[in-house]
């Protein structure tokens, strides 16, 4: 798997998998059915917009901003 596919098949908010059908190679994507608030998407960063699929936990709300930002962090440290 090369860094652009780890990119596109994970939440770009919380890093968890985004089961996103396109970055699978279907042709289709769970979210094409999905109405995602505006205020979810506004979250997503500039780069990773029209990139990454947010996962359905975040997407619907699921998912609460601590966990989010305590994922962030992780994922931060791991880079380090």
């Amino acid at each position: 798997m090369t860094p652009m596919d780890e990119t596109v098949s994970r939440c770009p908010l919380c890093g968890q998998p985004n089961e996103c059908g396109m970055a699978a190679g279907q042709s289709s994507c769970w979210c094409f059915e999905t109405q995602i608030p505006p205020e979810v998407l506004e979250r997503v960063p500039p780069e990773l917009r029209g990139v990454a699929c947010v996962c359905k936990a975040c997407a619907t709300g699921q998912r609460n901003p601590e966990q989010i930002l305590e994922r962030l962090h992780e994922l931060l440290r791991k880079r380090s």
